[in-house]
């Protein structure tokens, strides 16, 4: 109809014109004849004299062209719109009667009784949950299926607090786990009867209120903190691994310090302060199945594991997984994190390096990667970032037990020479030899060649290096493959979707974690890939999702460790490019990450967070010592100390190096975004020459 109306504008003005040319023709005319006609009315034009006859067929013939135009478009119209009501009830019952063929073709069980009490044993029936009352449903219960086996049932724990403000409610949500120990994701049920027979196909909802993308930290925290506002929701987490979710940092950081030969397939360790607890954030008893989402009366969270969402469909908000399922949502979540990225050398030098290559991020890599140090004379690690440095130093303390050779090499002069200053990076590069790490520094591979069982490390300046393995600790490629059928922008500086202040990306759709490109009101637009950031974002993104509507002002922290006697908390911007300024002081038995773990009495040390003790951070310089700190840039031993860095004489960022549970103070001296002209009394502050 709007083509209709188009097309009439257009032509009115050239049959208004027509007719007024015809009016005067018949006019003329009779004045030319010394007497006027009769009458010629405006309805009779087309039977005047010579001289208007052209003028009126072609007014004619306009109005019957419109005409048939408005008839041929309007019909146009309501042809498509039947068939695509057509296709769309063709669509309906299609799923119906593909749901009933599911149902009735479930194979029918002819194996042995001691067969089928081991599949019972594999997937136990749940016991029914002590769920609190709460609102009723708003979505219909899912059709029985009594031959499809169930997960545990939700056992709901204490939600946590509605306020996002305070970072320590959020981090404390995500990280409290249970001390009883969290049992991995079960295993689906396996037939053994023989080739010919089928397991049942799992039954996954087809509508579901939140939809979560990823399992990680950020889509964990996400789902808690919406069961907190909302504790009738149903949330479904798709994600690709095979595992409930867990957190990622102890990955190249604890777990590889325990003493338990069975910690791979554990996966629980001891901290610095020689607690233990589990990677997993939660039991599987903590989830119900995807199969009783539906039904379950007081809602909760099921994780579908090993599925991808490979398409979105954003109008009619639905996503398609990789085998063709289609899920509707209410309200959507994108935290897919990131993927590991390579170096083009090896991508290209053929699956005989590839297959010993480990782009380490998950605990498939874990595991793998400590099955081959166990079982190969040489490690080479390239790169010199944080999990490349942690890395190193984890598989470099056994090379006191082994055989064992572990080499890092970086481009860099020094460890971590993207983020430290070059005085402190050549410190901590000694410190990583001490734990029994070859360095090869400057170091550009130019080729990659497995030759005589061995890899060969080709450098640009001359220099090879022999190796068994390879893990390439180069980065992180935030995963944006959603972007193009979902409609959504992707930064071109900083990767990532594009996000406002609410963290939402599009109408329904949220984005949190590694994939999340937010505007910091202080540094400007970012991108941070740390496990801090993951908790606040997705506790936000969550509590956004059921209507909080606020904003991100959160200055995320990250910390790294190189083994329980040596590590930093830091916070802004911390890039060595940046003028700094280092303000250190002598250490004491009490200035290390397992001193620190033992006071706030967990490893993920950002739990420890509170900004009360920011308030006023003035207060703390007058218990200070007496004696003025000064700026100390060549000294060879720094135990702990504070490294500003700055940006037009503002400090964006801070390290606090072997200084624990002072960071609500360096956020607040970045959130004030004040020049100081002293940067020593600033450093009082963190009451770093206390005993």
């Amino acid at each position: 109809m709007l083509k209709c109306r188009s097309v009439w504008n257009k032509l009115a003005p050239l049959t208004k014109v027509s007719s007024n040319v015809c009016r005067h023709n018949v006019r003329r005319t009779g004045l030319t004849n010394v007497r006027l006609p009769p009458c010629a009315p405006a309805a009779h034009m087309s039977t005047g004299p010579r001289g208007g006859g052209r003028e009126n067929q072609l007014y004619a013939a306009l109005v019957g062209a419109v005409t048939i135009t408005v008839g041929i478009l309007t019909y146009r119209h309501l042809k498509e719109d039947a068939r695509r009501y057509q296709d769309r009830i063709d669509e309906i019952e299609s799923r119906t009667s593909k749901r009933i063929v599911i149902q009735e073709s479930a194979p029918i069980q002819s194996e042995p009784p001691d067969v089928e009490a081991i599949e019972t044993e594999v997937v136990p029936e749940p016991e029914p949950s002590a769920e609190p009352t709460t609102e009723p449903q708003l979505e219909p219960p899912a059709e029985p299926e009594p031959e499809t086996p169930s997960a545990p049932s939700d056992a709901e724990v204490t939600p946590p607090s509605d306020t996002t403000e305070t970072p320590s409610a959020a981090e404390a949500a995500v990280e409290a786990v249970p001390e009883e120990v969290a049992e991995a994701p079960a295993a689906p049920a396996v037939q053994e009867g023989g080739a010919d027979t089928v397991p049942a196909p799992l039954k996954v909802p087809s509508h579901t209120p939140y939809l979560l993308i990823g399992g990680g930290t950020a889509s964990f925290a996400a789902a808690r903190s919406i069961r907190a506002r909302d504790p009738g929701a149903k949330v479904l987490i798709v994600t690709e691994e095979t595992d409930l979710p867990y957190m990622r940092p102890p990955l190249s950081k604890e777990l590889w310090f325990s003493d338990d030969p069975s910690v791979t397939e554990t996966l629980r360790f001891k901290q610095w302060n020689g607690k233990e607890r589990s990677i997993y954030f939660q039991p599987a008893s903590f989830y119900i199945s995807p199969e009783d989402l539906d039904s379950a009366e007081n809602g909760g969270v099921a994780v579908l594991t090993g599925k991808k969402v490979v398409h979105m469909d954003v109008r009619g908000n639905k996503v398609k997984l990789d085998d063709d399922t289609e899920i509707s949502y209410g309200k959507c979540l994108i935290a897919t994190g990131g993927v590991p990225r390579n170096l083009q050398v090896i991508d290209r030098a053929g699956e005989e390096v590839m297959s010993r290559t480990t782009l380490f991020r998950k605990i498939d890599d874990f595991r793998s990667l400590d099955k081959v140090s166990r079982n190969v004379k040489s490690i080479t690690i390239i790169g010199g970032g944080f999990l490349g440095s942690e890395l190193a130093c984890a598989l470099g303390r056994r090379t006191n037990e082994s055989d064992l050779e572990v080499i890092q090499m970086f481009p860099e002069k020094g460890n971590m020479g993207k983020v430290l200053p070059e005085y402190l990076s050549n410190w901590t590069t000694e410190k990583v030899k001490k734990e029994g790490v070859k360095v090869v520094s400057e170091a550009l591979v130019k080729s990659v060649t497995f030759k005589d069982d061995k890899l060969q490390i080709q450098l640009k300046d001359g220099r090879l290096v022999k190796t068994d393995h390879i893990v390439a600790a180069v980065g992180l490629e935030p995963n944006v493959d959603l972007a193009k059928s979902a409609g959504m922008e992707v930064d071109s500086d900083f990767g990532g979707y594009r996000v406002n202040a609410e963290l939402q990306a599009r109408s329904n759709i949220w984005v949190a974690g590694d994939a999340a490109c937010f505007y910091d009101i202080r540094l400007g637009r970012r991108r941070v890939e740390h496990h801090d950031h993951a908790v606040v974002s997705g506790r936000l993104a969550g509590e956004n999702m059921t209507g909080a509507n606020k904003p991100y002002w959160h200055q995320s922290m990250f910390w790294s460790d190189l083994g329980p006697d040596v590590g930093y908390e830091a916070i802004g911007i911390v890039d060595s490019s940046l003028p700094t300024v280092g303000v250190f002081a002598k250490a004491t038995s009490k200035d290390t990450p397992k001193a620190a773990t033992e006071k706030s009495g967990t490893g993920i040390r950002s739990e420890s967070e509170t900004e009360d003790t920011a308030t006023s951070p003035v207060a703390s310089s007058s218990s200070s010592s007496s004696s003025t700190p000064t700026v100390e840039q060549h000294k060879d031993d720094y135990g702990k100390g504070v490294i500003f860095y700055l940006r037009d004489k503002v400090v964006v960022g801070i390290i606090l190096w072997n200084v624990f549970n002072r960071m609500p103070i360096a956020r607040k001296i970045i959130k004030d975004g004040e020049e100081h002209a002293d940067l020593n009394e600033v450093a009082k502050l963190f009451n770093i020459h206390e005993d």
